[in-house]
C-alpha cells in the first residue's frame, strides 16, 4: 500500500528530530534530579532554566511566567481552577465562548457545578466571537473570561487582543487557550494582552506530555495540585527534565522558521482548497474565510459523509472533527455553535497540514479525495 499522508496535524504532530536530539542526552546520562545540589542536579536545573527561556522568547515572555506542565489540559484546569479560587471573593462571575475547547469547558463547568455562575458566549457562523456580545456580558463580579485563541476544527481565529482589553478594563483576568495557534502563527503575549495563555508540546514537534501555562506577572493563582515547591509551588512534583527540554528545543525551532511557515502552509492550503473546489461542485469551506490558522481547512463534502469519504481514501489521515471526538458520529459541538445544518456537519473533514507536508502529498491527497468523492456520488 502507498504511503500515508498525514493531514492530521491539528490532532497531533510528529516529534521533529531536532527536539529529539535535545532530549536524547536528557533521556540516558543527564537523569538528574534539578532539586539535587550536585552536578548531576545543577546540570539538569540548568537544562530546565535553559528550556523555560525558550519557551518564553517563543511568546514574548520572560522566563518566570511560564511554568511547565504534563499537558494543555493540566495548564487549562490550572488557569481557571486556579484563578477562579484565588479570585473567589472578589467575584463568581465567569465567561467563555460556545467554541471553546473541553479541557477548558469541562473545568469550566467544575466551577459552575460549584458555586460560580457561567456564561457562555455565542459565536457567529464564520465560528467568531463578537466583543460586543463579551461587553455586554461584563458585569461588576465577573474575574474570569477565557476565549481560545485558534479553533481546533475549523481553525478560526478569534479577534483575542479585542476580547482582552475589554475584559481587563473591567478588572478581569484573561485567559486564553493557544494550543492550536503556537508554532503556526506568531504569538506575542503583549500584543494579544492576555494574562494567561496554554501551550501544547505535541501541537508543535514536542512530544506529548509536555505543556506550559504562560503567568503574567502579578496575576493571582492558586494551586491545584499539592505537594513540594516545584514552578513557583504551581506545579509540585520532580520536573520532566527530557521532556522540558524538547517543549524548548519545539519552540526554538519554531521561533527560527516563522513566518516563513506561516506563509507556506498558507499557500500549501489555498491551492489545496482550491484543487478540490475545482472538481467538487457545492464543496463549502467551515470557518472564517481569512481569520484562520494557515494550515486547516475544515471542509464540507456535498452528498457523502466525512466518514465514508475517508474510509474511500484510505491513504488519507484526517479527521472528522476534533481529535478527542474521533468515532463519534454526532454533530461537532463547534460546528452546532456555528449553525452548520445536521447534513453539512456530517459531511465536513478536517484536513491540517504540518511543517513536512510536501506540494506532492497533497496533489496525492486530493486526487483521492476527488476520486472517493465521485465514487460515492456517481449515479
Amino acid at each position: 500500500m502507498a504511503s500515508l499522508i498525514y493531514l492530521d496535524h491539528n490532532a497531533t504532530t510528529p516529534i521533529a528530530p531536532e527536539v529529539l536530539e535535545a532530549m536524547l542526552p536528557w533521556l540516558r546520562e543527564g537523569f538528574g534530579n534539578p532539586g539535587s545540589d550536585h552536578p548531576l542536579g545543577r546540570a539538569a536545573r540548568a537544562a530546565l532554566d535553559r528550556a523555560r527561556a525558550q519557551v518564553a522568547a517563543l511568546i514574548g515572555a520572560t522566563p518566570d511566567e511560564v511554568i511547565f506542565t504534563a499537558s494543555a489540559t493540566e495548564a487549562n484546569n490550572l488557569a481557571l481552577i486556579g484563578a477562579a479560587r484565588a479570585l473567589a471573593e472578589r467575584g463568581r462571575h465567569l465567561i467563555t465562548s460556545a467554541v471553546d475547547h473541553p479541557s477548558v469547558a469541562a473545568p469550566l463547568g467544575h466551577l459552575a457545578a460549584s458555586g460560580w455562575e457561567l456564561t457562555v458566549l455565542p459565536v457567529n457562523a464564520e465560528g467568531r466571537v463578537d466583543p460586543a456580545d463579551l461587553t455586554a456580558a461584563l458585569r461588576p463580579d465577573t474575574v474570569l473570561v477565557s476565549v481560545m485563541h485558534a479553533n481546533n476544527e475549523v481553525g478560526t481565529l478569534q479577534p483575542i487582543a479585542e476580547l482582552a482589553a475589554l475584559a481587563r478594563a473591567r478588572s478581569a483576568v484573561f485567559h486564553c487557550d493557544a494550543a492550536q495557534s503556537i508554532g503556526k502563527i506568531p504569538v506575542n503575549v503583549d500584543a494579544l494582552g492576555v494574562d494567561l495563555l496554554t501551550l501544547a508540546g505535541h501541537k508543535f514537534h514536542a512530544p506529548k506530555g509536555i505543556g506550559a501555562l504562560y503567568r503574567r506577572a502579578g496575576i493571582p493563582l492558586a494551586p491545584i495540585l499539592f505537594g513540594a515547591g516545584q514552578e513557583g509551588g504551581l506545579r509540585p512534583g520532580t520536573e520532566n527534565v527530557p521532556y522540558a527540554v524538547g517543549l524548548g528545543a519545539a519552540a526554538a525551532l519554531a521561533a527560527g522558521r516563522l513566518p516563513a511557515l506561516t506563509e507556506r502552509l498558507t499557500r500549501q492550503r489555498d491551492r489545496l482548497h482550491a484543487t478540490l473546489a475545482a472538481a467538487i461542485p457545492g464543496l463549502t469551506l467551515n470557518g472564517h474565510p481569512e481569520a484562520r490558522l494557515p494550515n486547516t481547512l475544515s471542509l464540507a463534502f456535498p452528498g457523502v459523509t466525512g466518514r465514508d469519504l475517508l474510509a474511500r481514501a484510505p491513504r488519507v489521515a484526517a479527521s472528522l472533527g476534533a481529535a478527542c471526538h474521533a468515532g463519534a458520529t454526532a454533530i461537532s459541538g463547534v460546528l452546532g455553535a456555528m449553525g452548520v445544518d445536521p447534513a453539512r456537519a456530517l459531511g465536513t473533514v478536517r484536513l491540517s497540514l504540518g511543517a513536512e507536508t510536501t506540494d506532492a502529498e497533497l496533489d496525492a491527497a486530493a486526487a483521492a479525495l476527488i476520486a472517493a468523492w465521485r465514487g460515492l456520488t456517481a449515479g
